[in-house]
């Protein structure tokens, strides 16, 4: 009896070093795309959510199975942001009033939280420079790493292909589902 073996892929590593990694593996295709762009350091994103007072979620939707309503449901009820909806489809998310565009909204947000296509990107760049919007934050899944110079060139702060609601439970000591560690020391006890 046989066992195939998967295709294997030597890759370089950035220290130097090579493995063999299965070429269909969600690693190898990470590692293939040759991403280049960095964000802001955890120290920096830390920073950003301490001082935003505001933010509008781009592609919010009333689905309450789509992220985007998860995430404004805990930023609602765990954060005192104060939260601006943008969908054009829509008139109301969570009981509040639902703005069509970016330039519509009565301020203008400290963070511009975006769930959107990778291939909008670019445009909700624009929406965010042409309000005076200072920091665009791009959601877990989402890279348009194009956009991301592009919005940096223009500049915006830019933090993509994370979830604003990961991280702001994670340096708020809220992630701690399943024991992870949060990296929180905390004096808080935990109920039994």
């Amino acid at each position: 009896m046989s066992t195939a073996t998967p295709d294997l892929e030597t890759v370089q590593l950035s220290n130097g070093l090579t493995c063999d990694i299965p070429a269909s593996s969600p690693l190898a295709k990470l590692l293939k795309s040759k991403r280049t762009w960095v964000g802001p350091s955890a120290k920096d994103r830390l920073k950003i959510l301490q001082e935003a007072k505001t933010v509008a979620i781009v592609g919010a939707s009333p689905n309450p199975a789509r992220s985007s309503y998860f995430v404004a449901t805990y930023l609602q009820q765990s954060s005192d942001y104060e939260l601006y909806f943008v969908n054009p489809n829509a008139d109301e998310i969570l009981g509040q009033k639902v703005y069509k565009t970016l330039a519509d909204l009565p301020v203008v947000p400290d963070i511009v939280d975006v769930f959107r296509r990778a291939s909008d990107i670019p445009a909700v760049m624009d929406e965010a420079i042409a309000i005076g919007a200072k920091t665009v934050w791009v959601q877990l899944g989402i890279w348009n790493e194009d956009a991301a110079y592009y919005g940096e060139e223009k500049g915006l702060t830019v933090v993509m292909d994370r979830c604003l609601k990961v991280e702001h439970a994670r340096f708020h000591g809220g992630l701690h589902l399943l024991g992870f560690d949060t990296g929180q020391i905390t004096s808080r006890k935990t109920l039994r």
